[in-house]
């Protein structure tokens, strides 16, 4: 999986070169984004998916939408493996970013409001148009939303936001309340269609003023109020209450040739749904601000904790007495868990193909170490380790029988542990030192893996090792 690839694939389709491939901006998930161009101005979106399971949902789901003529990327070829994919292209303006305005400062402008509420008519028609007749057995990584996705996100919450908090709860209680809460979700007053999943501005782009949609390769069949409970209770969108309003009765009024959705049942299920949604939200943040150290996500947990205050109701406090109170304490003496461990330094080491580029450092810190293992002796050069990587017992054997590799690594130590040091002493939170390879399989992981071992067996800090061309995160210390 290869930059050149997905150029092989750009000539293929349209017959020509592209002059241009820019690797775009991130996404939450593991995929690769790049704008490709030929000379004559003509364009594409080339994607390098890591999951062949979640890149035949997206591509299957896209071409049934395209059928019905919605609001989505047409995919333009695939390779043979369907590992690469060409899409047309939607432009770089976001819903996100055209409604920063609104979102910096709680007021939202009349043109910004236009926009959300078109956004929000158009959902209905991808629920209820886009699922008729979707086979959902292509979805990935399963066809249906079940008491099993519940529990998964409601035990997310718990485990990667409420206990690093350090608030005290009753574990047996708190789960007897999310039992209950499982129950109530599935039993609750809610039309079945195709659930987004990940519905938020991020994912929606705007084409000549209209709404176009993205990234729905997470979606399967489910409740349709959950959709709109993550887009309307956005933790981060500041909306004000009467925008909510507007919004969700814009949703009602436009499910309307669909399902008949204006009464108070429909109303209360949004509600139990909006809670749900706001303790999954909190786990993301836990795990992605509190963990993974990236503090755009930490930022955004006081608006998801507001949230969830603004849903306390009196039953709720009946019906999930432990969750209440745990809310409750939670909101009303909030104090961000990066401040447990402020002082403490974190080095991110990572492992990358020079292909895919260099890795970005998302702490927005700058700084720290690239390291090029390419003068080092190539396992990939040989068919019988093509298959492997370098946390591999064979790749392993292969670079220290060698052993140019251990020399690299000692010397590498040599220059960054003093910096490591004085890092600690100067109380920075942030060092990210990466080691890229040709494929980022062998080598670079190899090197990548020893040598946060050795940082975290030598100092009192946290680490974590990402090796980005072969899928694989792990948190050391």
């Amino acid at each position: 999986m290869n930059v050149d690839s997905i150029k092989a694939l750009f000539k293929d389709y349209f017959g020509v070169d592209a002059v241009s491939c820019e690797r775009l901006a991130a996404s939450g998930g593991d995929r690769i984004y790049f704008r490709l161009k030929a000379a004559d101005g003509r364009h594409a979106i080339g994607t390098l998916g890591t999951m062949p399971a979640e890149n035949r949902a997206f591509l299957a789901i896209a071409r049934h939408f395209a059928s019905k003529e919605l609001n989505v990327p047409r995919v333009l070829a695939v390779s043979a493996d369907g590992m690469e994919y060409l899409q047309s292209d939607l432009g770089d303006i976001s819903l996100y970013a055209a409604v920063a305005q609104g979102r910096k400062t709680g007021e939202y402008s009349a043109q910004e409001r236009e926009l959300l509420l078109k956004t929000v008519r158009y959902l209905p028609k991808l629920q209820f148009e886009g699922g008729d007749g979707l086979d959902y057995s292509v979805c990935y990584p399963q066809s249906d939303f079940d008491r099993r996705n519940i529990l998964f996100d409601l035990n997310y919450f718990k485990y990667d936001y409420l206990k690093l908090t350090g608030v005290p709860f009753d574990e047996i209680a708190l789960q007897d309340d999310f039992e209950r809460l499982a129950d109530d979700l599935l039993a609750a007053y809610c039309p079945v269609g195709f659930m987004y999943r990940d519905f938020q501005g991020r994912n929606v782009m705007l084409c000549e003023g209209e709404p176009w949609f993205i990234d729905f390769q997470g979606g399967r069949r489910g409740p349709v109020c959950y959709d709109l409970a993550s887009f309307v209770w956005q933790a981060a969108a500041r909306y004000p209450a009467d925008l909510k309003q507007e919004l969700v009765q814009a949703y009602v009024d436009a499910a309307r040739p669909y399902a008949d959705l204006d009464n108070e049942n429909f109303r209360a299920t949004l509600r139990q749904f909006v809670l749900f949604r706001t303790l999954q939200v909190l786990g993301a943040y836990g795990f992605r601000g509190y963990i993974e150290k990236k503090s755009n996500f930490i930022t955004s947990v006081p608006f998801a904790l507001a949230n969830a205050a603004s849903l306390l109701t009196q039953d709720v406090a009946l019906r999930y007495p432990e969750l209440y109170r745990v809310l409750d304490l939670l909101s009303c003496n909030f104090k961000p868990v990066g401040t447990l461990r402020d002082d403490r330094l974190t080095v991110e080491v990572t492992s990358f193909s020079y292909r895919l580029g260099v890795p970005a450092d998302d702490s927005g810190n700058g700084g720290g170490y690239v390291f090029d293992c390419r003068s080092l002796a190539n396992p990939g050069r040989y068919e019988s380790y093509k298959m492997f990587n370098g946390l591999d017992a064979n790749v392993i054997a292969f670079l220290e029988d060698e052993g140019g590799i251990t020399v690299f690594l000692d010397r590498v130590k040599s220059i960054v542990f003093p910096h490591i040091a004085k890092f600690i002493e100067r109380g920075f939170t942030h060092m990210m030192v990466s080691f890229g390879c040709t494929g980022g399989q062998h080598r670079s992981v190899y090197s990548a893996q020893h040598f946060a071992e050795a940082v975290a067996a030598a100092f009192d800090v946290d680490v974590i090792v990402r090796h980005t061309a072969i899928n694989v995160n792990r948190r050391l210390k």
